[in-house]
């Protein structure tokens, strides 16, 4: 593996990392969405920078994917992907930080973000080190 990929996989896991430890806060819910939806989109990002794709500058998770589809073969709930990259626009303007269309997201809601990013982070990576 390349060693800006590898950079970019660790940067994810700092996101899960922050995510782990703020899990359990209610009050911090918009807090682990967001750091679900920058898990993901530097995930996405090793395998652009490892495949030598140009990096686009953006942050969109969904067209990430689309740069990267070919070479994943796990398969993910994409409506979850869709809800984290709306959750990651919002998030950008506090009086919108992280919000669902009801409102911030429950403890539930930030559980399932976890997951996710997890999930995805760790396919990625055994992806990765196979190529």
């Amino acid at each position: 593996m390349k060693r800006l990929s590898k950079d970019w996989l660790d940067a994810a896991y700092q996101d899960i990392l922050t995510i782990e430890e703020i899990i359990d806060n209610e009050l911090l819910t918009n807090i682990v969405a967001f750091h679900a939806q920058q898990a993901i989109e530097k995930t996405f990002k090793a395998v652009i920078e490892e495949k030598c794709i140009a990096l686009p500058k953006i942050h969109d998770v969904i067209r990430l994917y689309n740069y990267i589809k070919v070479y994943l073969e796990f398969k993910f709930d994409r409506e979850l992907l869709r809800e984290i990259n709306e959750i990651y626009i919002d998030s950008r303007y506090p009086s919108e930080m992280g919000l669902l269309p009801n409102g911030s997201p429950t403890v539930k809601d930030a559980n399932r973000f976890y997951e996710f990013s997890k999930f995805i982070y760790d396919s990625v990576q055994e992806a990765l080190e196979s190529m």
